[in-house]
């Protein structure tokens, strides 16, 4: 296998995040009953890609970069990825920005980071929507799917995240190749689930403080992914036995 399909390969399963964590344990310790993700999708943590990882396989320039476009025509095309944490108001993230003229010319580059969350709006869950929109995962089903391959409690560990829909409003530092750092606002949105009727496409909006607001929508590709728990095996120790 070519070094870039490895890479990719990889990429793709760190942002999937499969398997979160393996921990030895008794298969007769009794588990904790877990949320269902439909339960837990509005208070939950979640990755996030903006026209990056496996969004972008194969190649499409109207999905990769997100591109926003203010009222003079200007352009922001915008890449990355990140977590967040609904309960607890956090975030992580950066990404890639290009910022470009009416002509087309590039005016800047640079990279971004996440500084804060303000919002998040759940649309819900899209159960299947990964083996159905990227071929690529289909091969990959029993895991994504938590079954088939593993009976018993060794299924869950290969539940991995659901793709999931909503709006999220997250404040950034544009870090320009030239130039003074600022802060923004970027709405990041994923039309899956029970999207509302004004925002039926995926794509995102960015606001500079002090300079143009990007509020357009053009093009681009962009998933939340539900982070699900995986089975909390341990190490139980069985009542009379010696400490070794």
């Amino acid at each position: 296998m070519k070094w870039d399909q490895t890479l990719k390969i990889a990429t793709t399963m760190a942002l999937l995040a499969i398997p979160a964590r393996f921990r030895l344990a008794s298969q007769d310790q009794p588990q904790p009953r877990q949320a269902s993700p439909a339960s837990s999708a509005a208070t939950a943590n979640y990755n996030f890609l903006i026209a990056s990882g496996f969004l972008c396989d194969p190649p499409d320039p109207d999905v990769c970069p997100a591109v926003a476009r203010a009222s003079d025509g200007e352009t922001v095309e915008i890449t990355g990825a990140g977590t967040l944490d609904v309960a607890s108001k956090s975030v992580t993230g950066a990404g890639a920005f290009t910022q470009k003229a009416t002509t087309g010319d590039i005016v800047t580059t640079g990279v971004w980071t996440a500084t804060g969350l303000v919002s998040f709006e759940s649309y819900g869950i899209a159960p299947g929507a990964l083996l159905r929109e990227y071929p690529q995962f289909r091969r990959l089903g029993p895991f994504l799917m938590g079954r088939g391959m593993m009976p018993g409690p060794m299924a869950g560990l290969m539940t991995g995240p659901v793709a999931a829909g909503g709006v999220a409003l997250i404040r950034i530092r544009l870090l320009p190749d030239a130039g003074t750092p600022t802060d923004a606002i970027l709405r990041v949105n994923c039309a899956k689930g029970k999207v509302p009727e004004d925002t039926q496409t995926d794509g995102v909006r960015l606001n500079i403080t002090s300079g143009p607001a990007f509020d357009e929508q053009v093009s681009g590709r962009t998933v939340f992914l539900l982070q699900r728990p995986g089975p909390n095996f341990g190490w139980q120790r069985v009542p009379g036995s010696q400490k070794q």
